[in-house]
This record gives C-alpha cells, structure tokens and sequence, in this order.
C-alpha cells in the first residue's frame, strides 16, 4: 500500500520568551489579578532574552546537516511566534519561506484574557468551579477556547498541509497549549495521557518537538521540549513560563 502524503518530518518550536511572559509571572509574584499589558495578545512582542532565544535557534539550525535542516516553515501569525520565526531563519542564513497560519495561533481565553489564575477564581467563582468539574481539556472559559477546540485546529492544519508539504521537513512556530495538544493529535493520546504529561512537563519558550515519519506513515516522537540548542548556540538562557494563566 502506498503510503500516505505528508510530510517526512514535523517540528514543532515554542515562541521564544515574550513580554506577556514576563508580565504574567511579575503578576502572579504580586499576587494581582491582572497583567501589565497595554497590546491585546495577538500583538505581544518577544522580550529581550526571546529574541536572543530565537537568534540561538536559528544559529543553531544553520549548524545542523542539510539533510536535517527543516526545508518549509509554518507560524503562527501571532507576533511573538512571527518574530520568532523571522529572528530564527534569518540567523541560520536558510533560504526558507516562511507562511503564516492562524490556525497555529495561541489558544483564545476570552473573558480571561490577560487575567491571572488568582483573579480568575476571585472574578469568576462559578466558572473555576465549572472548569474544576469539567477538566482542563474540554473547558472552554466564556468567549474563549478549551483545548478540544485547539485540537479541532491542529486535525485541519495537518489535513490540509500534508499535501502541500509531502516530504518536506516542516517546522512549525506556535505556542505551549498547541505544542501539547499536536502531541494529543499526532500520537493519538487519550485525555488522561496528555493531561499527565502537562502536569509533569512545562514546554519551555523556543523549545523543540520532534516527529520522525516512518515508512510505514506513522509518527514517531524523536525529541520532546528539547533546549540543549539554545546552552550549544550562543547561551542563551532557558525559561518556562506560561504562555497565559490558567484557573487551574
């Protein structure tokens, strides 16, 4: 049987660190209920340790086999994903296009936006009460997206781009609920499995993911969160937050 189109590899890259990053974690360190954020969040820029995140990775891509290094990149058209993408191919000096997805985007919170997990509970009882009874995977806070809704993105992105990318290594720029939830995708992971993984693993900013296609068309997992990149490209410094608070 003939083996399926797609691509023959898939990486998946964190956004590197960015400014809402570093205000949630100033927030959740003075215990307030929101960030000081004056963008909505598709706008969001990379920090200054992001963009040196990002320079790393790409530095890192320039040094790698050519028959290693991805061939097409796919980002989400969010700012901090988009700079990352653009700081990334222009320091490994490829000659990569970059197209950018709205389906790769950041999961939407809604109401939540730009709260953290302390004033969600404060603000909206009823709702972190709901979302405890219901479970991380399959709330959707008001106006906002459950991560179901992000793997229903993920299903169409995968479905679409393997014809356009079949045999191509594909990277792919996005944010830490939508790495998570490509692994749900692609490994065919039930809900506890991937909510295990979450609560042992925190998908660190400019992070890599890797899937290797077999012959036989399946996926396998080659590299999970990996950083050892950014310590062998230029130092640049690991961190860890989350993308947006959780009610969790």
């Amino acid at each position: 049987m003939a083996q399926e189109p797609g691509p023959s590899a898939l990486w998946l890259v964190r956004h590197g660190e960015s400014q809402g990053n570093v205000a949630d974690a100033q927030a959740h360190s003075d215990g307030a209920a929101r960030l000081e954020l004056d963008v909505r969040d598709p706008d969001v820029p990379l920090s200054a340790t992001g963009e040196e995140q990002a320079d790393a990775f790409g530095r890192w891509l320039a040094g790698l086999p050519a028959d290693q290094q991805p061939t097409t990149v796919l980002s989400s058209p969010f700012a901090r994903a988009a700079a990352t993408a653009d700081r990334a191919v222009a320091a490994s000096g490829l000659d990569l296009t970059i197209r950018y997805d709205e389906r790769l985007r950041e999961r939407d919170f809604g109401a939540f936006d730009g709260m953290t997990r302390e004033g969600i509970r404060d603000e909206y009882p009823d709702e972190a009460r709901r979302r405890d009874l219901l479970g991380k995977f399959y709330y959707r806070p008001p106006g906002g997206e459950s991560w179901a809704d992000v793997a229903l993105r993920v299903r169409s992105l995968l479905a679409t781009e393997a014809l356009r990318h079949d045999g191509e290594r594909l990277m792919c720029v996005s944010h830490q609920a939508v790495v998570m939830v490509f692994r749900y995708v692609v490994e065919e992971l039930a809900e506890s499995q991937l909510l295990e993984i979450d609560r042992t693993e925190q998908v660190a900013n400019a992070s890599l993911t890797r899937y290797e296609r077999w012959d036989d068309g399946r996926w396998q997992l080659a590299d999970f969160n990996g950083v050892a990149h950014l310590g062998s490209a230029g130092q640049a410094p690991v961190t860890e937050e989350n993308d947006v608070p959780s009610p969790a």
